[in-house]
């Protein structure tokens, strides 16, 4: 019996489509990754890139368990001495929330040369309206 090996061409990209309401972050956030990486398939390859396209909506809505709201604490460093830069959950979300997603969905996903292309997959807006109406997103339940 031969082993499967999947090819380049054999790969399809499908589309999803996620309702972040009321939802938690980090539950939500591996679930996100999941799918970029393509582990939901059953043909899944570590070295391939396999994973489909999400789509996320209403991220504003996202909430957070216990004092995250208030002590979470995100931080940049640019390199430079006196270069370390922080802010809070609130402060983050209240200027961009998409932010949010990003960094927790990244920080999930393998750092290989595929992840660049996954966070590619990752489509997130903050009303109920996007625009990948034409893909025909099928909607996941989470």
């Amino acid at each position: 019996m031969k082993t499967f090996f999947p090819k380049k061409e054999d790969i399809k990209h499908d589309w999803y489509l996620v309702d972040a309401e009321d939802k938690v972050l980090g539950r939500l956030a591996t679930e996100i990754a999941r799918i970029l990486s393509g582990k939901h398939k059953p043909a899944y390859t570590p070295h391939l890139d396999m994973g489909d396209y999400v789509v996320v909506i209403n991220i504003d809505k996202i909430i957070t368990t216990g004092n995250k709201q208030e002590e979470k604490i995100y931080k940049t460093f640019s390199g430079y001495p006196g270069g370390l830069k922080t802010k809070t959950y609130k402060q983050v979300k209240g200027d961009s929330p998409v932010d949010i997603l990003t960094h927790a969905v990244k920080g999930m996903l393998p750092r290989t040369k595929h992840r660049k292309d996954m966070m590619r997959r990752l489509k997130l807006f903050v009303g109920k309206e996007h625009n990948h109406i034409a893909q025909q997103p099928e909607k996941l339940e989470l």
